[in-house]
């Protein structure tokens, strides 16, 4: 009995994913289907709130430059509140800070992704265990130089 518990956590784990700003925004606002595929998967989602605070004004400044109206507006925020009550939000805390201010294996990265990265890294899963879910090539890159797969 242990050991199938072991593998179930095994298997959440596995399916660990964290999803960054960029993703969710091509999912929401270019209808991206791969992003939409990895948002949607089985298993645990992990988002900083960041995230959300990057998605609703990605989403308010979509609706003033006439790319979303407003009802468009209106039904992405809905979709961006499930997403939030079905991630397990991360704080952008001191620790997330602090190790956002170091370099990482790819550099230059902006302020932001880093929080990002930082994010990931704080969350203490084996890096082979937590995909990183995202439509950045910056923060592809260096997730994948953390030893992180990428969707």
């Amino acid at each position: 009995m242990a050991s199938g518990k072991r593998r179930r956590g095994a298997a959440t784990a596995a399916a660990a994913r964290y999803i960054e700003s960029s993703a969710l925004l091509a999912s929401f606002l270019e209808a991206d289907v791969v992003a939409q595929r990895a948002i949607r998967a089985r298993g645990r989602r992990m988002t900083s709130a960041l995230t959300v605070a990057e998605a609703q004004r990605a989403l308010l400044r979509a609706r003033l430059v006439g790319r979303l109206t407003e009802d468009q507006e209106r039904r992405a925020l809905r979709g961006l509140q499930t997403f939030a009550r079905r991630c397990e939000l991360i704080a952008v805390s001191d620790d997330v800070l602090a190790r956002a201010g170091r370099p990482f294996p790819v550099e230059p990265v902006r302020t932001l992704d880093a929080i990002h990265l930082a994010s990931v890294e704080l969350l203490g899963e084996p890096p082979q265990l937590m995909t990183v879910v995202t439509r950045d090539g910056r923060v592809a890159d260096t997730a994948r130089a953390l030893g992180h797969p990428v969707a």
